[in-house]
């Protein structure tokens, strides 16, 4: 990909002000958004002062008066998705919002569960746990030959097991690979199996509509691409799951109202699966940073994938490095393994020179590294903020490493 891509030569005075609202970007070289980007200005804001007004009038006290300013997060979240407010629960994460949807099922020995070979590990866990204790048989789709689920093989697979439930992550996270969400989705939906869709690594570099996925619940964080505070996250609960009446197994006073001594009621929006207590300062800042992202808009996706091809093709030139990535459809994770170097190490040397990026092991996603042929590898995720001009610097900065 050359300089003269469109997605790269955006509006110098647009980039200038993401800049100016990115403050990180003056210290260091931030390209680890896919583990938590750096805030803007206004989300940091919105914290410190709904944190200043608590410290004057109390948590409680404060809450009642700016409840219309902690469910306009709802309404921003909602808007970004294509869903409704009362679709929206917050929970602490992304995993936690795949573990609360898991537990609205009643699990038998026996049930199946349908996921995919790169799914994202604390989910692959979860169900393995389940597989455990409950007897849960855990059957993993094909995968394509260029790379993600297989699409006809999830419907073969239905047709064939009649799974409870297929959970499948949209976009790995030690990988830049886009599933095709939509087509599962689309699948499940004319099967009549609920899908739970994880969309950590989606939600702020990829534009989604609920409605277009088909997925019955959708998780996501608050902050990697979505650039909201660490700490929090969301779950998208459909129409269908609320009028079946599901709901997680382990509910508080948020979720259900103890109405007799032997007997409680499930309140009738997506907020049953939450939790009563929360940093109400950090659901302010959640709601600013889909705002700002709801401002920033596609040119900003398309902007983070454009860096991230950049950076794609930039490593390929290194000798000794070998990009990973796979599918039709790629978005801006790069990852790359590095011949006789543990990338673990390369990433804390790139630390200490004030450059930011991650690292994958095998135990992030076991199946997928060992198809690779790789213990670990580098992760760099550009964002819309970030610039070719990083990107060399970092390219320079490997090479005099290797």
């Amino acid at each position: 990909m050359s300089l003269s891509t469109p997605s790269l030569n955006i509006n110098p005075a647009l980039l200038q002000q993401w800049r100016y609202d990115t403050p990180g970007c003056t210290e260091r070289l931030h390209l680890n958004n896919a583990g938590a980007s750096l805030m803007t200005r206004s989300v940091v804001e919105a914290v410190t002062h709904y944190l200043e007004r608590e410290m004057m009038l109390g948590g409680y006290e404060l809450a009642a008066l700016a409840a219309d300013e902690i469910e306009g997060t709802y309404r921003a979240l909602a808007q970004l998705i294509g869903a409704l407010p009362e679709q929206i629960a917050l929970v602490e994460n992304a995993t936690v919002a795949v573990s609360q949807a898991l537990s609205a099922f009643d699990w038998q020995a026996g049930d199946v569960v349908l996921t995919t070979n790169v799914d994202y590990s604390s989910n692959q866990i979860m169900l393995l746990s389940l597989a455990q204790r409950r007897g849960v048989r855990v059957i993993r789709a094909e995968d394509l030959p260029e790379g993600g689920v297989d699409p006809a093989s999830v419907q073969a697979l239905i047709a064939q097991h009649r799974p409870k439930l297929v959970l499948m992550t949209w976009v790995p996270t030690n990988s830049g690979l886009v599933q095709d969400a939509q087509a599962v989705g689309q699948i499940c939906r004319e099967a009549d199996v609920p899908l739970i869709l994880d969309a950590c690594q989606a939600v702020g570099q990829l534009p989604l509509d609920v409605h277009e996925l088909h997925c019955d619940f959708l998780a996501a964080t608050s902050r990697k691409f979505l650039r909201g505070p660490r700490g929090l996250g969301f779950l998208y609960v459909s129409e269908r799951a609320l009028k079946q009446g599901w709901y997680p197994l382990y509910l508080d006073t948020q979720g259900g109202l103890w109405s007799d001594p032997n007997a409680f009621e499930v309140r009738d929006d997506a907020k049953r699966f939450e939790n009563f207590e929360f940093s109400q300062a950090l659901i302010v800042g959640l709601g600013e940073a889909a705002r700002y992202a709801l401002r920033t808009g596609v040119i900003g996706y398309r902007r983070a994938g454009a860096l991230a091809d950049y950076t794609r093709d930039r490593l390929a030139d290194l000798d000794g490095v070998e990009v990973l990535d796979r599918g039709t459809k790629r978005c801006a994770i790069v990852t790359a393994a590095v011949a006789g170097h543990d990338a673990r190490t390369l990433m804390q040397q790139l630390r200490e020179a004030n450059i930011n990026l991650s690292a994958a092991a095998r135990n992030h996603g076991v199946i997928d590294m060992d198809a690779k042929g790789a213990t670990t590898a580098l992760r760099i995720s550009p964002h819309y903020y970030n610039t070719t001009e990083e990107i060399d610097a970092l390219i320079d900065a490997l090479t005099i490493r290797l």
